[in-house]
């Protein structure tokens, strides 16, 4: 590792490093959008799903949670392959994976081939994240990050409300719920050649010194798994990110079945209101909050760190007075549920650039697979099958307690009970960022000492 000073002005950066949108940031955006899009189409035609493969709520949350098994095992030795390889043909590579992938999915005629093909579509989408993040890390200063990481994010909540909003037309277009799953395969193979083309970012570019020195981190790093868990702040974001997966995979699976079930919408308008609950506010929350997080870290190491509890603790009572509705005013449920998850969203524009502030350039892309490895392995995975368990649980009581009817009768109450785990684990991730505001000003500094010393 080695420092470098720079031999031309800082006017004469790269483009990338002066500007926060550039031409690499919105192939990225896109490639997110289409990736969430993918992940989004199993939850809005769940209940078709269901019927025709005649399964129950804990099988439907097995459909939601199987690709994140492989996502989470796959994305570690992914991640380090990204530290090493080109970052761009690994992503394209993954793009040409799990658009295929989905397109079987559509064509999976058991519930067993249908988990199969989520598994595949798991390992393709394991090598985009890290890579991309990692990327991302070289290409703007950590002043610059969050407002670049927010613009790379908007790919969820776009990804999702494309998906709410278009999912079930074309399913009612085509008579059958196969049909998106081919449509979204198209896409992924175009953006796939677009990343084939991209240039690889200098590892560690964007890291400055305060007299304008570039710190470039060229060291090979032995044992990172260990190095980066002994990072505290790390600990706790990973925690706090194995919370909120929880809540945002049992949202992204169950919404829409709990609003055609408790709330007797069909399934296209139950897609749209789902679409405005996770999709549209995702838009206005990581718009302002981005740029709000980069001021934030300019007065402090924690300062960014600090919007990620705030959001989160508030996000908590709003969910669940919009769960406490239980099937009455289906606008009240939407407007409660909606600012709840538009301040969720500030998990994102401070969590994820919390990672760069501590993480040398060189084990970044190992960082992010680590973080997400416990996100999707034990938050997104467990999410929706908890909650899909739980659910038949709660259902199979009111049946038991009624003395009459068919366990179908009784399914929406139950998803209704079941999600009161989602405001749950939404104080719990404000309580572990919290504990991370605690740490980061001490591993920061270590992180940028690491980098100087070398």
């Amino acid at each position: 590792m080695s420092v470098h000073e720079p031999t031309v002005a800082p006017s004469a950066l790269p483009a990338a490093t002066t500007k926060v949108v550039s031409g690499a940031l919105i192939a990225l955006f896109l490639a997110n959008l289409v990736n969430f899009f993918d992940r989004a189409i199993p939850s809005v035609v769940a209940e078709p799903i269901k019927a025709e493969f005649s399964l129950s709520d804990l099988q439907l949350g097995l459909i939601m949670s199987a690709f994140t098994l492989v996502y989470a095992v796959a994305g570690l030795p992914l991640g380090r392959l990204a530290d090493r390889g080109n970052r761009p043909k690994i992503i394209g590579a993954g793009l040409l994976l799990w658009s295929g992938l989905t397109a079987a999915t559509g064509a999976a005629g058991n519930y067993m081939l249908f988990i199969l093909a989520r598994l595949g579509v798991g390992v393709g989408e394991a090598s985009f994240t890290p890579a991309a993040n990692s990327m991302i890390g070289d290409m703007y200063p950590a002043e610059r990050r969050s407002r670049a990481l927010g613009v790379f994010m908007l790919g969820l909540p776009v990804g999702l409300m494309l998906a709410y909003f278009t999912v079930g037309k074309i399913t009612e277009a085509f008579g059958s719920w196969r049909a998106p799953f081919f449509v979204a395969a198209v896409p992924g193979v175009l953006l796939a050649l677009v990343m084939f083309r991209m240039r690889d970012p200098e590892r560690g570019g964007s890291e400055h010194t305060a007299a304008g020195a570039v710190l470039t981190d060229d060291a090979a790093i032995t044992r990172p798994i260990r190095r980066l868990l002994s990072i505290p702040t790390l600990r706790w974001l990973i925690l706090a990110g194995l919370t909120f997966n929880f809540a945002a995979y049992a949202v992204n699976s169950f919404v829409v079945p709990l609003l055609m079930r408790q709330y007797e919408l069909k399934l296209t308008p139950a897609a749209a209101v789902t679409g405005i609950i996770v999709g549209l506010t995702g838009l206005i929350g990581l718009l302002a909050g981005a740029r709000l997080a980069d001021r934030a870290a300019t007065t402090s190491p924690n300062a960014r760190l600090t919007i990620g509890v705030v959001s989160c603790a508030v996000a908590a009572p709003l969910t669940a007075l919009a769960l406490m509705q239980n099937g009455g005013s289906v606008v009240a449920f939407t407007a409660l549920f909606a600012a709840g998850w538009l301040l969720a969203y500030g998990f994102y524009i401070s969590v994820y650039p919390a990672i760069h502030d501590v993480v040398v350039p060189r084990l970044r892309a190992t960082a992010t697979a680590l973080f997400f490895a416990a996100m999707y392995l034990l938050g997104g995975f467990s999410g929706p099958v908890v909650v899909g368990a739980i659910s038949d649980w709660f259902a199979q009581r009111a049946l038991d307690a009624a003395g009459t009817g068919t366990l179908a009768q009784y399914s929406g109450q139950g998803l209704n009970s079941a999600m009161y785990l989602i405001p749950l684990m939404l104080v719990l991730t404000a309580v572990f960022i919290y504990l991370a505001t605690r740490t980061i000003a001490a591993d920061s500094t270590r992180m940028r000492r690491s980098l100087e010393s070398r």
